[in-house]
């Protein structure tokens, strides 16, 4: 059972963001609070950053934190948009030591696909669930029945010889001056490809493009529903915030029962032990 409220950081390319959040319903209770993302974006300067947005927002507890890069066991193993020198850190120690809390760090798409999956659009939804957030690049969130398989990373798969990515983010939408009717045929590409490896039943586009979802969506011609985003911004935050709620409450269930006390023996009366013959 969700314990009543955690924080959620979501460290992005170009801002750092972080609110408390109800994890009953899936809402933020506190106005975000936005830092800018330090340049270069060390792993010095960005947990720098993030003490001092969790302690601007006098928050003292359990945080959750997205990292825009594959995290595995807390480990970061791809750090596309921010400094080479995240690869290897162990960013759930650092962060946990920085800030004297207990700290889980997860793919920001990751965060924003549990959030959905709780919350939002593909919630209570059985099957394949597929998130895939259109922004700066394509990241991607795969669900079976809710629950989370880490670091898909479907926006490296390989379209005419380019990473998806590069050709269907929304940054190259407006880099290249597309229309959303001919931006709308790459993503197709991507949403095909996806359906081809993975037979998903839903399909939940984020990102910046989730925006504008009424110019594109009605061109997207898939066999799984297609539909929008329902968190916007705030998925990455809440999504941070329940998987902390959910490692706290994995840990807790790990941890060995403690033996039932005895209750204490009547202390035998002093002197002579009775015989047992008559």
């Amino acid at each position: 059972m969700k314990s009543g409220t955690a924080f959620g950081v979501d460290i992005g390319g170009s801002g750092i963001k972080g609110a408390r959040v109800d994890l009953v319903r899936g809402r933020l209770v506190t106005e975000r609070i936005r830092i800018d993302t330090p340049h270069p974006a060390t792993p010095e300067a960005v947990v720098q950053t993030v003490v001092d947005l969790v302690q601007r927002a006098r928050w003292r507890g359990p945080v959750g934190c997205t990292f825009p890069g594959i995290v595995k066991h807390g480990l970061v193993q791809s750090a596309n948009n921010l400094d080479r020198a995240w690869l290897g850190v162990d960013a759930d120690r650092v962060l946990t030591e920085r800030l004297g809390q207990p700290v889980t760090v997860l793919n920001d798409a990751d965060a924003a696909g549990l959030a959905e999956a709780t919350f939002g659009a593909g919630r209570n939804h059985k099957g394949v669930t597929v998130l895939l957030t259109f922004g700066t690049g394509i990241g991607s969130a795969l669900l079976i029945n809710g629950r989370l398989v880490a670091n898909s990373e479907l926006g490296q798969l390989e379209i005419r010889g380019k990473r998806a990515e590069l050709r269907a983010s929304d940054r190259v939408r407006e880099q290249k001056g597309l229309s959303w009717k001919q931006w709308a045929k790459r993503a197709q590409e991507l949403l095909s490809r996806i359906e081809l490896l993975l037979s998903p039943d839903l399909f939940i586009i984020g990102g910046g493009a989730s925006k504008h979802a009424e110019k594109f969506l009605p061109h997207l011609l898939t066999h799984a529903a297609v539909v929008p985003a329902a968190l916007l911004n705030d998925a990455g935050i809440v999504g941070a915030a329940l998987a902390r709620e959910r490692e706290s409450a994995s840990t807790a269930r790990a941890k060995p029962a403690r033996a039932p006390r005895r209750a204490a023996r009547r202390a035998a009366p002093r002197g002579r032990p009775r015989s047992s013959r008559g």
